[in-house]
């Protein structure tokens, strides 16, 4: 493709469905996870790319990174839809909060984080490998992708951070109270693991293993859902897993 034909908008319009706070816990996570990153950028830029047909969980992540990280992060939502971004524009405030028409080539901006949530997973998987080349060539030097799903309130969520080399980790998600397994999980993978989720692969392995752990930590669940997640993790961990961070995160 030319790189004028690049320019232009890339991908096609989702579904576009949202709800406030859906996006609640990807976001926290960013915030105490990237935030070196935006520190240090002389122009702290994020994309929300495919932000939907309303922009609140847009200006939420802007909300939060200002509040969390710096207040002079500039945000751009980005939607492909014409109509969604004219209906988006009474919820910006420039020049910390914008929108813009663009797709997986961002418009030609040069974020320092990229935030695509649901937006993959309306796409075929063999499509992906190029969506994710195509958003990681845009970034700015040393800039990231957060891609991942969710369900609809935000209750199940799992992403992948992707730097120019590729994955580099998976965030699985959930709000514990109401988990009954942490296989349901499975549902909410991103669109490359997915249809990985077969016996054989590493992360039906993966679902598998937090699965059991999860059932072998059942006495916990007399102190509630947070502690048994907890013991579960750790013992996720002693098996061999390669869990990052510590129990402050896993919490």
């Amino acid at each position: 493709m030319s790189p004028a034909a690049r320019r232009r908008p890339f991908g096609v319009v989702t579904r576009g469905t949202t709800n406030p706070n859906r996006l609640r816990r990807v976001d926290n996570w960013i915030v105490a996870t990237c935030a070196d990153r935006l520190l240090a950028a002389d122009d702290p830029l994020v994309v929300d790319l495919g932000y939907g047909a309303t922009p609140v969980t847009a200006v939420e992540l802007r909300a939060r990174l200002a509040a969390g990280v710096r207040p002079d992060v500039r945000l751009v939502g980005l939607e492909i839809d014409a109509a969604r971004v004219a209906a988006a524009a009474p919820a910006a405030d420039p020049p910390g909060l914008t929108f813009a028409r663009g797709g997986f080539e961002l418009a030609g901006l040069r974020p320092v984080l990229v935030r695509a949530f649901n937006v993959l997973r309306q796409y075929d998987e063999s499509e992906v490998a190029e969506a994710w080349q195509t958003m990681t060539a845009a970034l700015a030097s040393g800039g990231v992708l957060v891609e991942g799903t969710c369900d609809e309130l935000g209750r199940l969520a799992s992403w992948l951070l992707i730097d120019a080399d590729g994955p580099r980790t998976l965030t699985l998600a959930a709000k514990l109270t109401t988990l009954g397994s942490p296989a349901e999980l499975a549902e909410r993978l991103p669109k490359a693991l997915i249809h990985r989720n077969v016996p054989g692969e590493p992360v039906h392995a993966l679902i598998r293993a937090l699965d059991d752990a999860w059932q072998a930590a059942a006495p916990y669940a007399t102190f509630g859902p947070r502690q048994r997640w907890l013991h579960a993790v750790t013992r996720l961990r002693e098996t061999g897993w390669p869990v990052l961070d510590n129990p402050t995160r896993w919490r």
